[in-house]
């Protein structure tokens, strides 16, 4: 080729074009971005709505439905989910794959708050999220003492807070574990009732004293100035002497009828790690960053951090994404080491300088790939260093195959400059023609659809451009190498000893089978179409799975107790689980989390909500562990906790790919709950029954148990009380209500929080000397017009597309494939007759694994026909 021939010729621009390469490489490899995961842009956003107090039935009626009926008009609407618990709707809003993501979220945006005045009045707050993988939580340090103040650790906390957000390259620093701190109004109903004063009176003077109105400004002469006015509450001083109203000519204040403090809500979620009380710092790192050398600046903060800390605080940073970063180059760094090394050995028959040679474009084709990579836009993660290391397995051979014509020319007599030129040309189709099938060969991965596409596009982009680059390394800079390194041989010369020895092996051994094999061409065929299609029987017996596990040395534990049980029955069997884990010595750190999810530290792992009965712990290994060790490990676990008694405990690793519910699932489509519930009764027993699935989990096996007011509305009708006031102060007696802000003196902004003196924990006794207001200024107990009972009703409500649904879902267990396990499961579908208007799906990794294949036919048969063209062009015939 004519691009060899002027590399060889013009040696000084050669060698110019390779210092700019190496030089070049190595500073991309330096400042490149470096995160763990792929960044992606996926247009799926999350609608979160609260609403304190609501049943699921009430907040489907209310909220759910008519947001989901705006929703579902958008352009390019993939689906609509739902799932409603009790003061608690999270719409998922996922757009088709290729949407604009920042015109999307932004269409969300606006028609929620266009919908806000029609929804009730009273909901606390509407959230519209936006997912990124720059969300995921880089560091997750502990902030642990076991005798401190809850005040004490929240100083040292928020002082680490603060220091993390000086660090521009990392964002959403956040505080775990601490409840929220408020000015909390406990108000004495029965010294209202014996001063006539009514509630509203009293929630009305102080909302009106905490709004902060601005003066506005003057003019005096010639400069503008403010005028400041009295502002919010600055002291809880301050709120207790707030007048209420004037009796008689005595003013009546808030501290005549309620008692004014300073208060911790109460607890919704309980950190430790390693069974110590704690709280967890989080922070994420921007997107385009490169986390190495970010962490040697967060390190330094961490390091500086703990020297100031009291004797009976301590910090401990338990999970550094960072680690498994570098963990990760520095395996890519031990592979390029390797394969310089085979790569002496293997080439030992050409002799040491043929082997210097081929080892040189080993850094030069790794250098090109990572600056292409670079220049598209991709950063340094798990997958793109795994599509280097399988490019060190490819990227020589093509130069190999460059140096061996070369030798083999010289060896018959031509001299350097004339066997680096000729062998070159006369080996360049061949080395182009397999640079293309091997580039061919990655076009299914690289064009897969969807979001699976875009997370692992990074991986085959990796490989296609190093092998690109390892074609024109051996085009170039092998012959212009070869020109000038390689040692003169003699017409006729046999090579070295190692090259002579390895003849010898050939004529011996391979020569003999290769006569046999020729003599008897109908066998070897045979033999070969018997080895093929036991190959694709084998392909069930493998089985396939889109994603594998992760091998990280870390995994979840999951604790869901009895429906309804409280925080702190649900703190008892976590803190059991967690001495088990921590009896176990290859657990390094437990992270507890009860009432919540753990921060979210997988990409495809989000922070559960909060939930009275669920717990997560966070295990983490031991660096040393191994993967095959970890699963060891899970399944010892798994079989121990496999009946505990009064909670469900699972034992769960992370999954590689896009998120999913469980790898079987089962979706049910209806529209009356108590039809699902009954469905999904027989489902959950048709899972059971499956051989090879574990953590079977219906989301509506059980009903939750309510209190129900029940007004006589006969009696309320003839004491002048309105269902109104009734619904009002009960929700200001059990849920109470914000009523403004209080700035103190330092800047702090604390919630104002009124109900009734009830204590920190609301009990049935609340309703115990409640009385209402009625029409006419008396006050009347909700004893005499109402009655307390308990009533059933759904623990959650699951929406797909407008339509009631739930899913059933199941793991699989070690030695199981989920292939075989699914395909089961649907056969006992199948068999089922399912009443008119009701339908299932199969969702989990079967549903995941369609939306990541789907359309993919097309791709699959481009690179089998550019397979035969390209055979075509080398060999000009069909028959060969």
């Amino acid at each position: 080729m004519k691009i060899s021939e002027y590399a060889v010729k013009n040696p000084q621009f050669t060698l110019i074009i390779i210092l700019m390469v190496a030089v070049l490489g190595i500073t991309t490899i330096m400042t490149m971005p470096r995160a763990e995961d792929p960044d992606m842009t996926t247009p799926q956003f999350t609608v979160v709505v609260i609403y304190p107090g609501t049943s699921p039935k009430d907040m489907e009626e209310l909220v759910v439905n008519p947001l989901e009926k705006k929703l579902t008009t958008f352009d390019r609407i993939k689906n609509v989910s739902a799932t409603i618990t009790d003061g608690l709707a999270i719409i998922s809003v996922d757009y088709k794959h290729g949407s604009n993501v920042d015109e999307k979220y932004q269409e969300v945006v606006r028609e929620v708050n266009a919908l806000r005045p029609t929804l009730p009045s009273d909901i606390y707050r509407i959230d519209v999220l936006k997912w990124h993988p720059s969300d995921v939580n880089v560091i997750q340090a502990a902030i642990v003492s076991d005798n401190a103040s809850t005040d004490a650790l929240k100083v040292q906390a928020e002082a680490l807070k603060k220091d993390l957000e000086k660090i521009p390259e990392l964002k959403n620093v956040e505080i775990h574990g601490l409840p929220e701190k408020k000015v909390r109004i406990e108000v004495h109903l029965d010294k209202l009732r014996q001063m006539n004063v009514p509630l509203e009176a009293v929630v009305g003077a102080v909302q009106s004293e905490a709004v902060n109105i601005p003066g506005g400004s003057v003019i005096a002469g010639t400069k503008s100035y403010n005028v400041q006015t009295s502002g919010p509450y600055t002291s809880t001083d301050e709120v207790r002497n707030t007048i209420i109203t004037s009796i008689n000519g005595r003013n009546i204040y808030v501290k005549d009828i309620a008692d004014v403090m300073f208060q911790y809500e109460q607890e919704t979620h309980i950190t430790r790690l390693n069974r110590h009380r704690a709280l967890f710092v989080v922070a994420a790192l921007k997107p385009g960053e490169n986390i190495s050398s970010v962490q040697n600046k967060y390190v330094s903060v961490l390091d500086n951090f703990k020297a100031g800390l009291p004797k009976n605080i301590a910090c401990i940073a338990h999970f550094d994404q960072a680690d498994n970063v570098n963990k990760r180059l520095t395996g890519l760094g031990v592979d390029f080491i390797l394969a310089i090394a085979l790569v002496g050995i293997t080439l030992l028959p050409l002799g040491g300088r043929a082997s210097s040679i081929v080892m040189i474009s080993i850094p030069l084709s790794l250098s090109i790939g990572i600056i292409l990579l670079s220049a598209f836009g991709y950063t340094l993660n798990q997958l793109s260093i795994v599509g280097l290391v399988v490019a060190l397995g490819l990227l020589v051979d093509d130069s190999i195959v460059v140096v061996e014509n070369i030798e083999r020319w010289m060896r018959e007599g031509h001299s350097r400059l004339e066997a680096t030129i000729k062998g070159t040309r006369q080996i360049s189709l061949a080395v182009l023609g397999c640079t293309a099938m091997l580039v061919i060969a990655f076009l299914p991965l690289l064009f897969l659809p969807a979001a699976s596409g875009e997370f692992i596009r990074s991986l085959p982009m990796s490989v296609v451009l190093t092998v690109l680059a390892s074609m024109a390394v051996s085009l170039t800079v092998i012959p212009l190498l070869s020109s000038r390194i390689l040692k003169n041989h003699t017409a006729g010369s046999e090579g070295n000893a190692f090259m002579r020895n390895f003849k010898a092996f050939i004529d011996t051994v391979y020569v003999r089978s290769l006569d046999k094999g020729l003599k008897y061409p109908i066998g070897v065929l045979i033999v070969t179409l018997c080895l093929f299609i036991g190959s694709l029987c084998l392909v069930p017996a493998i089985g396939f799975s889109l994603f594998p596990s992760s091998e990280k040395p870390q995994f979840l534990v999951e604790i869901n107790a009895a429906a309804q049980s409280n925080l702190y029955y649900t703190d008892s069997v976590s803190s059991c689980i967690e001495q088990d884990l921590l009896a176990q010595q290859d657990v390094q750190y437990v992270s507890a989390n009860v009432g919540k999810g753990n921060p979210q530290i997988y990409y495809n792992v989000i922070q559960e909500n909060e939930r009275t009965d669920f717990a997560q712990l966070f295990v983490q290994l031991h660096p040393n562990i191994s993967a095959k060790r970890k699963v060891e490990l899970i399944e010892e676990l798994r079989s121990k906790w496999d009946q505990y008694p009064g909670a469900v405990v699972s034992v769960k690793d992370f999954e590689q790919g896009p998120p999913v519910l469980a790898p079987v699932e089962v979706r049910l489509f209806g529209g009356n709950l108590d039809t699902l519930k009954a469905l999904a009764a027989l489902v959950e027993h048709l899972l059971h029954e499956t051989e090879g699935t574990i953590y079977v989990h219906n989301p509506i096996a059980n009903l939750k148990t309510d209190v129900n007011i029940v007004v006589n509305k006969e009696k309320a009708q003839l004491s002048g009380v309105p269902s109104i006031a009734i619904d009002k102060m009960v929700r200001f007696a059990v849920a109470g209500t914000d009523v403004g802000v209080m700035n103190d003196v330092r800047g702090k902004s604390y919630p104002i929080y009124m109900t009734t003196a009830k204590g920190l924990n609301t009990t049935l006794s609340v309703f115990n000397n409640l009385y209402i207001p009625s029409v006419t200024g008396a006050a009347m107990p909700l004893s005499q017009i109402a009655s307390l009972e308990t009533v059933s009703s759904p623990l959650m409500i699951q929406h797909e597309n407008k339509v009631r649904t739930v899913s059933v879902s199941a793991f699989v267990r070690k030695g199981y494939l989920n292939d075989k396990v699914i395909t089961a499961v649907i056969g006992h579908m199948d068999s089922l007759r399912l009443p008119s208007g009701y339908t299932y799906e199969m969702g989990g990794e079967l549903k995941s694994r369609e939306e990541s294949f789907g359309g993919f036919g097309g791709i699959i048969i481009i690179t089998i026909f550019l397979f035969i063209a390209v055979l075509i062009l080398e060999f000009k015939t069909f028959k060969s």
